[in-house]
């Protein structure tokens, strides 16, 4: 992608240089994937031989916490959609994760939402697996499942405002490669037209149970259970690390239907907010 990503952080940190007549400044514009130096000049930030960003947009973008700003060909855009939900992305000191409605989609607190991710995803991908990911968002997932060796992933998305948000997330863009294949559908729906054993690995990260209740349903955890192999095993987020390390209420009702849809063992993992369940 050819643009550049600011936030508030980062324009302040700007805006700060600026006043103290410095001359080059080091930051990161792509979203803390690097860093890079830049001249400070004329009252502005020089990006590039056509490119300049002045105080009047540093400003702009150093007023809006918890959001992204995206430039390109001269025009500040607000990484946000607000016509399926709210969805937006929010900056974090590493990868930015998606936020819909008020509820972060992402482990974020004291770990970077992509290296979570990857850390689900790790509890059931091996090398040569044909993956499913049933609520694909900004495909941190995905990506992590062909970097364990995942020989195929299949990622299904729902919220359209999701997936034109991941278009322009410099961290998501390794899902748009011929390893994955990228699908925009209900997930209940979709999973009911795939073949039986047809994955080896499930990852299934669905937004919260308030907002889709019907993918933590035992219906739903069935239609799971056909579409792993025999020796398939699945990742399920539920949420909420006090809840699964106490063993209250709604963890232990979802491992009880994990069972009752066929699933042989159901693990806690705490540290991922989650549960592993193998066929």
């Amino acid at each position: 992608m050819i643009g550049y990503w600011f936030y508030a952080a980062i324009a302040r940190q700007i805006l700060v240089a600026l006043d103290r007549g410095e001359e080059r400044i080091d930051i990161s514009v792509d979203l803390n994937l690097s860093r890079t130096t830049f001249l400070l000049g004329g009252d502005e930030l020089v990006l590039d031989a056509d490119t300049r960003l002045g105080r009047a947009e540093l400003r702009q973008v150093a007023g809006k916490e918890n959001r992204i700003f995206y430039l390109h060909d001269g025009e500040l855009e607000l990484l946000e959609v607000r016509d399926d939900g709210y969805c937006k992305l929010v900056a974090t000191n590493q990868a930015p994760l998606l936020e819909i409605s008020g509820v972060k989609m992402h482990i974020s607190k004291g770990v970077n939402p992509f290296v979570s991710a990857g850390q689900m995803a790790a509890q059931v991908v091996k090398r040569g697996d044909r993956v499913l990911d049933t609520c694909g968002g900004l495909g941190y997932a995905a990506s992590a499942a062909l970097e364990l060796g995942a020989r195929e992933v299949v990622s299904v998305e729902r919220s359209s405002a999701v997936m034109a948000l991941r278009q322009k997330n410099p961290w998501s863009q390794r899902i748009f490669g011929p390893d994955i294949e990228l699908v925009h559908a209900d997930s209940e729906d979709y999973i009911r037209e795939l073949p039986a054993a047809a994955f080896d690995a499930v990852i299934h990260d669905p937004p919260r149970f308030s907002l889709a209740g019907e993918l933590y349903g035992e219906r739903f955890y069935r239609e799971i259970y056909r579409v792993l192999t025999g020796r398939g095993a699945l990742f399920h987020y539920t949420g909420n690390p006090h809840r699964l390390k106490h063993g209250t209420g709604f963890v232990d009702q979802a491992a009880q239907r994990l069972r009752a849809a066929g699933f042989s063992k159901v693990v806690k993992v705490a540290g991922l907010m989650g549960v592993t369940a193998y066929k």
